[in-house]
């Protein structure tokens, strides 16, 4: 993967974030290659052409508010799950949410490719997320009763949707700009529209669908 910023300049660069923000923080140096190896898998299927450079090389930098916000998320969840410096992980991850406005906790468990486009006012609960999840800006996913959604693979969120409780979302789903969805099951294969519990459901055939997903992704 390309870097805007070699390690030591990345490195410096966050730390410099975090300074200004809560004064000296803890090091987050060893956690750093293990969080690009995620970012890298994480880029290298997305077909957004901002996330390439002019020779095609997946690329990364934090002067790109939508690719720093993904790495950001990744450093402090990798710091987690080594069982890392919980203090640490804060900072970071309240370092996201200040400067781009997303609220993706450090101890919800994203997929290994995932994607956004102008994430503004995101809020991302303890759902179960999959491959192929992509949402836009102001979208809600969370609990309802202490239950949480399940989302299977390429699970497309317009802007303002929202997500929460026992929701059991299908394979290959788009949900429409403005949609609630609580405690529902939505089938393989379909478009959303409306307001739980009067949700307008669409299927679609698997071959319409697919084309729709391979516009995010390569694969």
């Amino acid at each position: 993967m390309k870097l805007e910023l070699n390690n030591h300049e990345l490195i410096n660069h966050i730390n410099r974030q975090l300074t200004n923000m809560f004064g000296p923080c803890d090091d987050f140096s060893l956690y750093l290659d293990g969080s690009l190896l995620r970012v890298e898998k994480c880029f290298e299927v997305t077909k957004n052409k901002y996330y390439q450079n002019e020779t095609g090389e997946v690329y990364f930098s934090p002067y790109h508010s939508g690719q720093y916000a993904i790495f950001l998320y990744y450093l402090a969840n990798t710091i987690h799950r080594a069982g890392g410096n919980a203090s640490l992980a804060t900072k970071i991850y309240y370092l996201n949410k200040i400067l781009h406005s997303v609220d993706w906790y450090y101890e919800i468990e994203l997929p290994e490719y995932w994607g956004i486009e102008h994430p503004l006012g995101s809020v991302l609960g303890r759902a179960i997320y999959s491959d192929g999840f992509f949402f836009y800006q102001g979208c809600t996913v969370g609990g309802n009763k202490g239950k949480y959604p399940v989302m299977k693979e390429n699970v497309i969120l317009y802007s303002n949707v929202t997500v929460i409780g026992n929701a059991n979302i299908g394979k290959n789903v788009v949900i429409s700009t403005g949609t609630t969805i609580k405690d529902e099951i939505i089938p393989d294969n379909c478009m959303v529209f409306g307001q739980s519990p009067n949700l307008i459901i669409k299927p679609k055939e698997q071959k319409y669908m697919d084309e729709l997903i391979s516009e995010f992704w390569m694969i």
